[in-house]
């Protein structure tokens, strides 16, 4: 469990959801975690949870990545404060299946999807790996989604396969741009439960399952765990990759 131990690890949105999880577990795995999020009551309730687990924080830092200016100033404060950055998981998105968001209209949720998840991990993604470039080299994970590739119906559907599959092509262009100091990939989950899967209708809860060879959601720490394994010297030949992460995809549901 001390696999990353010597590692300072950004987590971009790890006040909430899978970002939580993977901020918990790369922490419990040694790494010094350095905490973002927009919620202050939110993140020192993380900060306190990794230290009570005698996990190490490598800061909390408080910005708003659906602005260019937010995403400067994480990367400015960041690398001030952590000069040896080892990882960037860039896990932050949009929720607009929940909440107040999920009323908004298409156009507006194709807006907010478009800052907070494709711009704010190309600036990221860049200032980031050109700082652990010119230094150590490292590591950066994105988050795209499984069947951005393969589509889906419906609003959400379209919604998530335009934007999640900008973010994967992106990886596959920035690792080249990094290497061979950076490795870069893409984690893409499938029916993970967070807190849209918590509150989906029957027919909803039945499609993931169903959807999925292993026959049950994923849960965050699957994510978290395969995230542990991409920015670890395992996975140091690994870059340029898109990794599903969904219990394997059942194209043909007669199967």
């Amino acid at each position: 469990m001390n696999e990353l131990h010597g590692q300072t690890v950004l987590v971009t949105g790890s006040t909430s959801g899978i970002g939580r999880a993977v901020a918990l577990h790369l922490a419990a795995s040694g790494a010094a975690v350095a905490i973002h999020g927009r919620n202050a009551a939110a993140a020192e309730r993380i900060a306190d949870e990794i230290s009570t687990s005698a996990g190490s924080v490598a800061g909390i830092f408080l910005t708003d990545i659906a602005t260019t200016d937010g995403c400067r100033e994480l990367i400015e404060s960041v690398t001030t404060a952590c000069p040896a950055l080892h990882a960037a998981c860039l896990i932050a998105g949009a929720d607009t299946l929940t909440g107040a968001a999920a009323s908004l209209p298409f156009e507006d949720k194709l807006q907010l999807l478009y800052d907070t998840d494709v711009q704010s991990t190309l600036l990221l993604g860049r200032g980031l790996g050109r700082f652990m470039k010119s230094g150590h080299g490292g590591s950066i994970v994105t988050t795209g989604w499984d069947q951005a590739a393969t589509g889906m119906e419906g609003d959400s559907g379209e919604l998530f396969a335009t934007i999640k599959g900008a973010v994967m092509a992106f990886t596959k262009s920035l690792a080249k741009s990094l290497a061979p100091h950076v490795r870069v990939n893409c984690i893409a989950p499938g029916w993970i439960k967070t807190a849209w899967g918590d509150q989906a209708s029957g027919p909803w809860q039945d499609r993931a399952v169903r959807e999925c060879l292993l026959e049950r959601w994923g849960e965050p720490r699957d994510i978290a765990e395969a995230i542990q394994w991409l920015i670890s010297p395992g996975a140091g030949f690994i870059t340029g990759q898109i990794v599903n992460v969904n219990g394997g995809f059942r194209t043909n549901q007669t199967d």
